[in-house]
């Protein structure tokens, strides 16, 4: 190879290498630039994206809130990227997260980052469990909620707005008229463009926050009211199934299975004998139940008194409302759930108290 040539090779060499050099550093700057502002800083920042705000007015907002590293490489990564569902709203963020991590968030309102009070209803809570949870993003008490889910006159507006509640809530005995009908879901407590502090000096707080859950429980029972119909079970009876098979299954592959099990009690006329009945009677969460207990004198006790009780005893999930629907068609009539949850099931009695016996922890 000629001198020149060897010359030639050298500087494309140096060339590259300084290329690869730059490009290396550019990239480095850029992720450098788009990364957390404080890794180890959690606190939480609000920002509000106002509607029909670009990806460039979002940096600046960011930017404005000390969330933003470098904003030449932000302004870049929002333009290389994706970000074509961009929602309106008010967030919450702190400096640990990414730039890329706070746009995903904000491209398809991710509720996680949601600056608005929200509250959980698990499937199988109690009323009394939502209450707690309800009181805790209102500034209502849990007796408060309670005794506006209680009030006559306030039931008897909701039994003229929704279909599905009669006046069966109202019936004596009946420990909490909207037990079964607060549909599990995650609700906000702010309506769309209202802020949390309005909603919570809203003096209707309570009454908006039940209407969105009865929103929920008339989506799900208005889907399934011709098989409801059909099965011969009013809204009240068939809710209040559903939720002494939803406290009593662990898994949902038993729920159709424990479901024809109380179907068999009812059609051959044998009480349903519930331990969860009996434990809402005495409003108690456990897991044994003793002799002095099935003796309590309450409509929810299913040893004293035939057929289904009073009134649902826990919120009831589509899951379970289906698995009540579409019930397995078998022979047993008792059933009986080991430590880990699995279920023994019987077609007599003897056979029962031979599982008991021999798989009994508690």
């Amino acid at each position: 190879m000629s001198k020149q040539a060897d010359g030639k090779l050298k500087l494309i060499l140096i060339i590259v290498a300084v290329l690869v050099v730059f490009v290396t550093g550019v990239m480095f700057f850029y992720q450098n630039g788009i990364s957390a502002v404080d890794p180890d800083n959690e606190e939480p920042v609000t920002v509000t994206i106002p509607s029909g705000s670009g990806s460039s007015a979002i940096v600046e907002i960011l930017d404005d809130a000390g969330l933003i590293k470098n904003k030449i490489c932000a302004k870049i990564h929002v333009r290389i990227s994706s970000y074509d569902a961009l929602q309106a709203n008010t967030y919450r963020f702190n400096k640990s997260m990414s730039l890329k991590e706070i746009m995903q968030a904000v491209d398809g309102g991710d509720f996680d980052y949601i600056a608005q009070e929200k509250f959980t209803i698990i499937e199988g809570e109690t009323l009394p469990q939502v209450a707690e949870k309800l009181a805790e993003a209102l500034p209502f008490t849990k007796e408060e909620i309670i005794a506006k889910w209680a009030d006559r006159d306030y039931l008897n507006t909701l039994i003229e707005k929704y279909w599905f509640l009669t006046d069966a809530i109202l019936m004596d005995g009946i420990m909490f008229p909207l037990e079964g009908y607060l549909y599990p879901d995650t609700y906000f407590i702010a309506e769309e463009g209202q802020s949390a502090a309005d909603a919570a000096q809203d003096a209707q707080s309570i009454e908006a926050a039940t209407e969105r859950i009865l929103a929920m429980t008339d989506k799900a029972l208005s889907e399934r009211k011709a098989e409801i119909d059909q099965s011969g079970m009013s809204i009240h009876e068939f809710l209040t199934l559903s939720s002494i098979v939803e406290s009593e299954s662990l898994f949902d592959e038993d729920k159709p299975k424990i479901a024809g099990v109380f179907i068999n009690r009812m059609t051959t006329d044998m009480p349903l004998q519930s331990d969860i009945t009996v434990l809402y009677a005495l409003q108690v969460k456990r897991v044994k139940v003793t002799n002095k207990d099935t003796a309590v004198e309450s409509p929810y006790n299913t040893y004293k008194y035939p057929g289904l009780p009073a009134g649902p005893v826990s919120a009831v999930p589509a899951s379970t409302m289906d698995a009540v629907l579409h019930y397995e068609n078998n022979d047993y009539l008792f059933f009986f759930a080991k430590e880990d949850g699995t279920v023994i099931y019987s077609k007599t009695l003897a056979e029962h108290e031979k599982a008991a016996k021999k798989y009994r922890w508690y």
